[in-house]
């Protein structure tokens, strides 16, 4: 990927450590620097970008805490290598999508599949009534959505679904997973609508995941949800969007 100059640092962050850092960590995902490879002394590498040497130091901060850098006094700053980053951050799910798209859908592709049946076993199992409640608002927020010339707000009512999937069996760590990988899955949905009649043709099984919660069928539920990844997956491998290509995805 070809990495932009310091001059074109991204605007669409609120503070200068946090675009630093945003540059910082992409050109990490990118190679620019490998693992092992020391980032410039700090007062060249402030002077490069044109911060100060405070605002640098933050932003080495946030990635040291993403697993992205190393600092020890005698060696320097250093890239560690990617079996080291928080691959579940937002940032850095950002940066892999920008990066290698295709291996960010492969990797969303297959977490989804271990953890999305069981996740509706467990709703199944245990989902009260608010959170059966949640299920059928997304539910119903995707039937208006896909019924809409425009489409507007579809994918952001299927990131709810799933969120709403994950959190209601009453697993506090599914339901932080859900949260964390709402970048990956948006990214997945982004690409998987495109297909012509994707849409339409997920919603009997979003209905199926729905009605099996309802009717306590733990069983039915698992296969519902692993039958919309399955669909999913196959909407990909035909998408007209390649991974990484700007989807111009209406309704945001």
């Amino acid at each position: 990927m070809a990495s932009r100059g310091w001059a074109e640092i991204d605007t669409n962050f609120p503070t200068m450590q946090q675009r630093v850092a945003d540059e910082i960590g992409r050109r990490i995902v990118a190679g620019v620097w490998q693992p092992g490879d020391p980032l410039p002394v700090e007062d060249a590498l402030a002077s490069q970008i044109g911060v100060s040497r405070g605002v640098l130091r933050e932003a080495v901060k946030s990635l040291v805490a993403k697993g992205m850098l190393r600092v020890r006094p005698r060696t320097g700053t250093r890239v560690l290598p990617p079996d080291h980053w928080n691959h579940l951050d937002p940032d850095v799910l950002r940066w892999k999508q920008a990066g290698d798209a295709a291996a960010l859908l492969r990797d969303t592709g297959e977490l989804r599949r271990i953890v999305e049946p069981e996740a509706a076993r467990l709703a199944a199992e245990r989902a009260g009534p608010d959170a059966v409640r949640a299920l059928n608002d997304a539910l119903a927020a995707m039937e208006a959505a896909a019924a809409s010339p425009a489409r507007g707000g579809y994918v952001e009512a299927d990131i709810a679904f799933h969120r709403a999937l994950l959190d209601a069996g009453g697993n506090r760590l599914l339901g932080s997973l859900g949260r964390a990988v709402e970048i990956a899955l948006q990214h997945s949905f982004d690409v998987s609508t495109q297909t012509p009649g994707a849409v339409e043709a997920s919603l009997p099984g979003h209905r199926a995941v729905v009605h099996a919660v309802e009717a306590r069928d733990a069983d039915a539920a698992a296969a519902a949800a692993l039958g919309i990844i399955e669909a999913a997956q196959r909407e990909i491998a035909r998408s007209p969007v390649k991974p990484g290509e700007p989807t111009g995805r209406r309704g945001r």
